[in-house]
């Protein structure tokens, strides 16, 4: 075939393939045009599934008669003019490819008004195909009607899904919009149904109210508020705490300057903020804003703007990773939401076994004696006067927020007693978590110990890994790992960190090599390290089955007051719960 020059109507088709995948991408598009043009009220009906019909109405500044037949041209916006405004976008679109792109797969309808004309207008088709301008009655504002999506592509229309995936699909792109405008009302409609409604929020209480009303109300009632800044970056949002996970990465949303994203940077960062605190396999819940200076982040990454490339990744991700841990590490059990666990995480054998000789082993790698090691149980009796009369002789304002302890239930649960009725805690998870945050602040305050190899390790890597080895040996040796680089792509290990000497350290440093290309640096060290100490702190701590004083069961309250991330063990199991005395009424049907 000869060299020829595609048409109009085919490079728009080749266009939408890339930027409508479904009816949620056109209901993506319409709705980021909507609050482009400052609307705030917008109202979206849908029949079967977004197939038949999309008709999207908002109540913005609308588009000018002269305008009209422009808006359906390709690469036509109003949104950017020069090269420097590409630089910094503060739009969600800009591409000028969606309204031209959907009609070219669908018979469009567009209608608009705005506050200078007598009336509306409205034009039909493409910019091939255009019915011409016609007078329309229509408030100020502007309507796109798609009709019989993909009707013109069949193999298209082929593969898209059952009504009703499609419409769950559809559904959460609205909620997600929901979410990063709560100051625009929101109404959803399907096949004459009313699902979803938001209402203008403005205040705290009323953006949680549309949280609530998008992510659950447990989720509200089980996250805390982070607001934090730094370095010209401004973090603010919710965060669930680690008992309320999920079993998938369905309640994770994260906007940038407003404009809902899904970033390998920003998802590491969260990970990585809450390590330590959540349970195998499970995933966080969050809400969160980031607002950055538009010129420090490309919008321009992909056709449908789902990802970002930020100037200063490393920077952000830092940023991102230190206020979600900092947030976190306040967790202290008793000065948060009461943790409520959810019934499908899965058991876990907190029993265990570890033999004298390993264990001693471990304490003499890290340099702890014996003597330091259970020192983290001794502290706990240390000054420890409170007793059972303290409860009845305490006011409301003075009784702590674990209270005093009543009694030990099977010699694994402590009862206690404080201002809003009963606590119950898992006595091991708790002196566990205690152990575990003493051990790594005594280890970090020492320098790291290494351990030569005997054998120095010969490892055959990329030139790209051996690169980044070799640029990064000096942080290498920070972390207690020497590595030499000996051959365009040879490496050779010659010491490592000694709380690691069990570890297989080829594995490691491949491992470290991947994290340094992929993020630009990695806690895999500090992550490995971690778990050492996590499972000496599991046995050093105090067992089940061990019968405790009242003094030394109120000693535990209080350490568990002071400790950071209290709330939940080193697994991510809850240490404690609450039942107040409204539930215990209710159980027991009193009032009733």
């Amino acid at each position: 075939m000869r060299i020829q020059k595609l048409s109009s109507q085919l490079i728009n088709q080749i266009a939408a393939g890339e930027v409508i995948e479904r009816p949620a991408s056109v209901v993506k598009e319409c709705l980021e045009n909507s609050l482009d043009a400052g609307a705030t009220k917008i109202d979206i009906e849908i029949e079967q599934g977004g197939v038949k019909l999309i008709k999207i109405r908002d109540n913005g500044c609308g588009i000018p008669k002269a305008d009209l037949a422009l808006a359906l041209q390709r690469h036509a916006t109003s949104k950017i003019s020069t090269l420097e405004d590409l630089e910094q976008v503060a739009t969600m679109g800009f591409r000028g490819e969606a309204l031209p792109s959907i009609a070219s797969v669908s018979q469009l309808r567009l209608s608009s008004n705005t506050a200078d004309q007598e009336h509306g207008w409205t034009v039909a088709g493409t910019h091939e195909s255009l019915s011409g301008e016609e007078p329309a009655a229509h408030p100020p504002g502007t309507t796109v009607e798609v009709r019989e999506l993909f009707f013109n592509v069949p193999a298209r229309r082929k593969f898209l899904r059952t009504e009703k995936t499609e419409f769950q699909h559809l559904e959460q792109v609205v909620r997600r919009i929901a979410l990063s405008r709560p100051e625009v009302a929101i109404s959803l409609t399907h096949n004459q149904r009313v699902i979803f409604t938001a209402k203008t929020a403005q205040s705290r209480a009323e953006i949680e109210q549309r949280v609530a009303a998008v992510c659950g109300n447990s989720f509200i009632e089980q996250c805390l508020f982070i607001e934090h800044a730094a370095a010209g970056l401004k973090l603010n949002g919710w965060i669930a705490l680690p008992t309320f996970s999920r079993s998938q990465a369905d309640m994770q949303y994260f906007f940038v300057n407003r404009r809902m994203v899904r970033d390998k940077v920003l998802s590491h960062a969260v990970r990585q903020g809450y390590q330590d605190v959540l349970f195998h396999g499970r995933y966080p819940a969050y809400v969160l804003y980031l607002e950055l200076d538009p010129r420090l982040v490309d919008v321009n990454a992909h056709p449908a703007k789902h990802e970002v490339r930020f100037r200063e990744s490393r920077l952000v991700h830092d940023f991102l990773f230190r206020s979600l841990q900092s947030a976190l590490s306040e967790t202290r059990a008793g000065s948060t939401a009461t943790p409520v666990l959810e019934a499908d995480i899965p058991a876990t054998n907190m029993g265990g076994s570890i033999s004298a000789q390993n264990y001693r082993a471990q304490q003499g790698h890290l340099g702890f004696s014996i003597k330091e090691q259970t020192a983290a149980y001794e502290s706990l009796l240390a000054g420890a006067k409170a007793d059972r009369n303290a409860v009845v002789e305490a006011s409301e304002t003075e009784i702590p927020p674990l209270g005093y302890a009543l009694a030990q239930l099977k010699s694994i649960y402590i009862l206690a007693e404080n201002a809003a009725g009963l606590v119950l805690v898992d006595m091991h998870a708790a002196h566990e978590r205690i152990t575990y945050e003493k051990l790594k602040a005594s280890y970090s305050q020492r320098s790291v110990q290494t351990q030569p190899l005997l054998l120095p390790i010969t490892i055959t890597v990329s030139q790209r890994e051996a690169d980044i080895a070799e640029s990064s040996a000096d942080e290498f040796m920070q972390y207690g790992f020497e590595v030499q680089r000996i051959g365009p792509e040879q490496l050779r290990l010659r010491q490592i960190p000694a709380l690691l000497h069990d570890a297989d350290a080829e594995q490691l440093l491949r491992d470290l090599l991947a994290d340094f290309l992929k993020h630009g640096q990695s806690t895999r060290l500090k992550e490995a390290g971690d778990e050492v100490l996590a499972t000496m702190a599991c046995h050093a701590s105090v067992r089940a089955n061990r019968r405790l004083t009242l003094v030394e069961m109120n000693a535990l309250l209080r350490e568990m007051e002071q400790t950071e991330r209290s709330g939940q063990c080193n697994h991510g199991r809850p240490t404690w719960s609450q039942l107040t005395l409204e539930q215990l009424d209710k159980l027991f049907k009193r009032g009733q």
